[in-house]
């Protein structure tokens, strides 16, 4: 406990519910009928750390405007250098609400980016290429987290964060793996790693598609298929041309759509691997993972209505801008929450597995662009 009688920063609850403990009900809403006094309890409980949240996250956002660079850069290091500001406990459980809730509303909306009709147009072999190149950087991030003694969560989490797409889906694959304080410490540090590393192949990925003189096609490829981030993606193709952009849109959607088959594959595993009850009632108790996690069968939903319904463009764009601030506001959560010798104490490790994930995606996708579309 703190001097003030609030709970110390490390008590932060994992799983994002509100403590009743940390503010009192309005007296005027003890009158209201009980539903509605819930919600009022809620938000009352919630909106320091909410509005704490939000204002971290537009602050990062106008950085990365007048700056250059990921905006989720900026809210995890706002987020961890305003890290003080919660010790008193009355922003505790909005800022674990945003870190959980808000990011699965976040990942549920990149559901309604992705067509199929765009997909369909790659052809069998470039969806070969990028399944192949999925699937081995994810095997490779598991092999890489055993030899240097990192665990199975590490592992799978830095294979899909630079597999899929970077920050979004180490986010999204940590909602589904067991909550602890160790496996969100070591989020935060794979998002600023892949972040980085992503941002620097902005600059340096379409110089190498120039010096091997790589036609549009081939250089799409490669770059939609080995940059983490969609913006970097989009930023580094438009430097080739326009041919070049659409084809690295194209082949990074697809990347983007094998999230929900990649998170709800964690989630299983993990799941299945979980203790039994009988194992359980002789060790510490915890929560078993469910079976298919909400926010997913809601990514599931919106991709589908997506495609199923003539949704208008503007709704589709909006969605996408929800959905980036809604991973601003978990980042920014995610480094409030945490301390940043935290993250130092981490080690080099899984800087390295994060350089190796992204050497080895770039290269199997650049010879394949080479082999094979050429």
């Amino acid at each position: 406990m703190t001097p003030g009688g609030t709970p110390p920063v490390s008590a932060l609850p994992p799983g994002g519910e509100p403590a009743a403990a940390l503010t009192a009900m309005p007296p005027a809403a003890r009158r209201l009928p009980l539903p509605v006094r819930r919600v009022v309890d809620a938000a009352h409980a919630l909106w320091p750390g909410v509005l704490l949240c939000a204002v971290v996250a537009m602050a990062a956002q106008l950085l990365g405007h007048n700056l250059g660079g990921p905006a989720i850069v900026y809210a995890l290091l706002l987020g961890l250098c305003l890290h003080g500001v919660v010790v008193d406990g009355r922003a505790v459980a909005g800022i674990a609400w945003c870190s959980g809730f808000v990011l699965r509303v976040g990942v549920a909306l990149l559901g309604l980016r992705i067509t199929l009709e765009q997909l369909a147009d790659l052809g069998p072999e470039t969806i070969a290429i990028v399944l192949g190149a999925v699937a081995t950087t994810i095997g490779v991030g598991l092999l890489g987290a055993r030899a240097l003694g990192l665990t199975r969560e590490q592992g799978v989490l830095t294979g899909g964060a630079s597999a899929i797409c970077g920050a979004s889906a180490a986010l999204a694959i940590a909602a589904a793996l067991p909550s602890s304080r160790r496996n969100d410490r070591y989020t935060l540090l794979v998002v600023l790693c892949v972040s980085m590393w992503s941002t620097a192949a902005m600059v340096v990925y379409p110089l190498v598609a120039k010096a091997l003189d790589l036609p549009p096609a081939a250089a799409g490829l490669f770059l939609g298929g080995s940059i983490q981030d969609v913006a970097q993606v989009v930023g580094a193709a438009t430097v080739l041309g326009a041919p070049s952009l659409d084809a690295a849109v194209v082949v990074k959607l697809l990347r983007v759509s094998l999230l929900v088959l990649v998170v709800m594959a964690v989630a299983w595993a993990w799941r299945a691997s979980a203790p039994s009850s009988a194992a359980a009632a002789t060790g510490p108790r915890r929560p078993r993972l469910p079976a298919v996690p909400v926010f997913l069968a809601g990514f599931v939903a919106l991709l589908v209505l997506g495609n199923l319904l003539n949704v208008p463009p503007v709704v589709k764009e909006w969605a996408g801008v929800v959905s980036g601030a809604c991973m601003l506001m978990a980042i920014a959560g995610l480094g409030l929450k945490t301390e940043l010798r935290s993250l130092w104490g981490l080690g080099w490790r899984p800087l390295a597995l994060v350089a190796v994930d992204a050497v080895w995606i770039a290269t199997v996708v650049l010879v394949a662009a080479l082999v094979i579309v050429r």
